[in-house]
């Protein structure tokens, strides 16, 4: 099967999250959605204890943000970035 072409293929970018790890996936899930969770086409780099890398969609990181907002637990986005290098500066 033939790769697609760059203009083709969905821009991540990598967040890294502050917070229970655990409930990175439910915040997502429960604000928007099984077909919102699709779109933000999310997985993960890095897991810690109390922090993540995880990586969403372009167009989706504002919806990601605002799940972690309305969470109850602290789950906080401490940078975002459009490279894994960039993420660590």
């Amino acid at each position: 099967m033939k790769s697609l072409k760059p203009t083709m293929r969905e821009n991540k970018r990598y967040l890294l999250v502050n917070g229970r790890v655990s409930d990175v996936q439910k915040a997502i899930l429960e604000g928007i959605g099984t077909i919102g969770m699709s779109k933000t086409g999310f997985g993960w780099v890095k897991k810690n204890k109390d922090n993540a890398v995880v990586y969403v969609n372009r167009e989706m990181v504002d919806s990601v943000r605002a799940c972690f907002a309305i969470w109850p637990e602290s789950i906080s986005v401490e940078r975002v970035s459009g490279t894994l290098k960039g993420l660590r500066k």
